[in-house]
């Protein structure tokens, strides 16, 4: 059933699937009726599985394109939960240009499709795709780590590249490597879980232990890259706030033909000793107009976690400018 009371004004019945209903309807704050019924110029009413719409044309016209989103997602299979259905809606209404369409990266062990979940992620891998080296800017939680690995993955699956290697800085408080008890894998583990869970998701516990044993995959400290070059690799280095500018260098220097460089780093969560010396406050302005390296800033925007995430990042962002202000 759809009426027009008049040009701007509209009445419409939404007959909503079995699954979206459920999104729509739950008793969650966050539900996609609740979120619906923020919108200014329109009311909205559920009964049974259909939505009821009476407002603003252009309100309504969201409303239909925000369902045909979350029903894409749940034709494609992937995870939609409360605080991804607020996080869409949180998109879309602040961005008109927001392309749900976007392309499968790869797919989980388990079967889940993996792709970019933001305009700005979208953005992020195709900047991967055109570049030799691409260095990835943002807070936690906005997949650029998990991202890379992924494309990582894909290459390696693609037959683009033959080894896929991973790499950390290990800041250490006061510690070195070579006190610690075990072998090297032993000493680094903790600090490469993160990586390791990726890798797991997107290949299954016994291929990602295969490929480690088989040297297709690795997974080593910044400092035991010196003096190599990778050839034909997809190299990922995280956590590249805490390199200082030595650092910085000789890791991109080791890039070899064939390859692809991927360096992802956050400037808020800097763990070396003096702040000034990491690489990551200055690598933009080093490299901005060197041929075939791309850069991408990710904000809070593109924050995939829980919506709490995103909002504590805007408050220490907002404490740390306030700050700056004051001391400057």
């Amino acid at each position: 059933m759809n009426t027009d009371d008049g040009p701007l004004c509209q009445k419409l019945r939404l007959d909503l699937s079995e699954e979206l209903s459920r999104h729509i309807f739950s008793v969650e704050d966050n539900s996609g009726l609740n979120l619906i019924r923020t919108l200014s110029d329109l009311t909205a009413s559920g009964r049974g599985n259909s939505l009821f719409l009476q407002g603003n044309n252009q309100k309504v016209k969201l409303v239909k394109r925000f369902l045909e989103i979350l029903q894409n997602r749940i034709e494609l299979h992937e995870s939609l939960n409360g605080v991804e259905v607020n996080r869409l809606f949180r998109q879309l209404t602040t961005n008109e240009s927001f392309d749900f369409k976007t392309e499968e990266i790869i797919a989980t062990h388990f079967g889940r499709v993996v792709k970019a979940k933001t305009p700005n992620q979208s953005k992020y891998l195709e900047i991967i795709e055109k570049n030799t080296v691409t260095v990835a800017l943002g807070p936690a939680g906005t997949g650029k780590t998990y991202l890379a690995a992924a494309m990582a993955v894909r290459a390696l699956k693609d037959k683009k590249v033959s080894r896929v290697i991973l790499s950390r800085p290990v800041v250490e408080a006061g510690e070195s490597l070579g006190y610690l008890p075990g072998d090297l894998k032993e000493k680094v583990d903790p600090h490469f879980r993160p990586l390791y869970d990726s890798l797991q998701e997107f290949l299954g516990m016994g291929k990602f232990e295969q490929m480690i044993k088989q040297g297709i995959i690795e997974i080593t400290p910044l400092a035991y890259m010196r003096g190599r070059t990778f050839n034909e690799a997809f190299v990922v280095l995280d956590e590249a706030q805490n390199t200082t500018m030595p650092q910085m260098r000789m890791f991109l220097t080791r890039l070899g033909y064939g390859s692809k460089m991927v360096v992802t780093g956050d400037h808020t969560q800097i763990d070396l000793p003096k702040t000034s010396d990491s690489s990551l406050l200055i690598l933009e302005d080093i490299l901005k107009n060197v041929e075939s390296v791309g850069f991408i800033r990710l904000s809070s925007d593109d924050v995939i976690r829980h919506d709490v995430v995103r909002r504590i990042i805007n408050a220490f962002d907002a404490y740390t400018n306030k700050e700056s202000e004051t001391h400057g």
